[in-house]
């Protein structure tokens, strides 16, 4: 593991990306916010009054992630104490809210167009034998359609860009010009398997839907349905032939099919299925062996069974070590570069370095580049140099 390297790009990961040399990584492992489930603190409201509060019903209270990343900060988290933000524009002041985080777009073609721009950026600097492996949630749409807030007119970049209709209209028939027509109160949004399709049709090949099986998820109070207990990840190539080690994440073969490998297996029954030796010869096999079982282990199979892990550092949403490290194996080679455009708390960057990988990640939030600094920094130790780069 030794001159390993880990930096953390600080800002709009589409922007901040740009600046990444083409080709030099490896592969992508990363999480990306969830559609309307949080406000991870980023957002800036710019002009009218500097001492304003921007709460338009302090009757109200809603909490949104951790207060104490954010105490200082305009922005939803500490409405647990204060109320409600004005969404966009403070009628109190007439400042506006700026925002460029992913995950609170207006609706679900927004948030999938924007999450695609970024894996265009991916795309560029990936290897043309890189992989992409991204882990998706999916949302329910609440009591009013959406679950998530309008703001389709937000400012900053996130709300200039990557505003595109799917349109669903075939074979002469009027349909809806986009989902949010189409999704009703209750309806799973389908988010994972949207975003997979809209990256095929950028060109990605898509290549294998991973199941996260979570033996201890979060309870839920419904009764209508079955508890959520799983996570897509999807793996995606840039190219029909990818650098994938299968041998670094073979499964252990169980003893029962060892022990069976050992069967002799005699058969001297009439066969079609050696017609070209002859005259309907028959199968003859002394034993099963190596043939029927290997020993040195199987295929990986694509449900993975990992159980959440709380993190304590002040962060939300944190995959676990485990689930990620046969993405990075797989993925890529001892010196390789793996890439997180979501870095958060840094995951993706501590499996790297433990596996003698280079990291990079991007965070908007500069005090979550500088948890995933120190995260890394700490885990790794002497063995490598960890930066972020503001």
């Amino acid at each position: 593991m030794m001159g390993v390297t880990a930096r953390v790009l600080v800002g709009d990961v589409r922007d901040r990306l740009a600046g990444v040399e083409a080709g030099s990584v490896q592969t992508c492992v990363t999480s990306p916010p969830y559609w309307g489930l949080r406000d991870y603190g980023t957002s800036l409201w710019v002009g009218g009054d500097a001492d304003c509060e921007h709460v338009k019903d302090s009757s109200k209270t809603k909490s949104f992630g951790n207060p104490e990343f954010n105490e200082n900060r305009p922005s939803r988290e500490a409405t647990k104490t204060k109320g409600y933000y004005f969404e966009n524009l403070c009628e109190n002041c007439g400042a506006t809210r700026q925002d460029s985080q992913i995950g609170l777009e207006g609706s679900p073609d927004e948030f999938v167009e924007a999450l695609c721009l970024v894996f265009d950026e991916v795309w560029r600097v990936l290897a043309d034998d890189g992989t992409l492996w991204v882990n998706l949630g999916d949302s329910y749409a609440n009591g009013g359609g959406m679950s998530a807030p309008d703001r389709s007119h937000s400012g900053g970049n996130r709300g200039e860009r990557g505003k595109q209709g799917s349109a669903l209209s075939r074979g002469g028939v009027n349909r809806p010009s986009a989902l949010s027509e189409v999704i009703k109160p209750k309806d799973l949004v389908g988010i994972p398997w949207r975003v997979a399709f809209a990256l095929q049709a950028r060109g990605w090949f898509l290549r294998s839907e991973i199941i996260w099986h979570k033996p201890n998820p979060m309870p839920e109070s419904v009764t209508d349905r079955p508890t959520k207990s799983h996570e897509h990840i999807f793996l995606l190539a840039k190219s029909a032939k990818y650098f994938y080690d299968h041998e670094a994440i073979k499964e252990p073969v169980a003893e029962s099919s060892l022990e069976r490998a050992k069967y002799a297996f005699h058969s001297d029954a009439p066969s079609t299925k050696n017609n070209a030796l002859g005259d309907k010869q028959g199968i003859h096999v002394d034993e099963m062996g190596t043939r029927f079982v290997n020993p040195s282990g199987r295929n990986k199979r694509d449900v993975w069974t990992v159980p959440t892990k709380g993190y304590d550092g002040a962060h939300f949403a944190v995959y676990p070590t485990a689930l990620i490290e046969p993405c990075i194996l797989a993925g890529s080679r001892e010196g390789d570069t793996v890439l997180d455009p979501f870095s958060g708390s840094g995951t993706t960057g501590v499996v790297a370095l433990r596996n003698g990988r280079n990291y990079l990640g991007c965070e908007l939030n500069p005090e979550y580049a500088e948890l995933s600094r120190k995260r890394i920094s700490d885990d790794c130790g002497m063995f490598g140099q960890v930066t972020v780069d503001e």
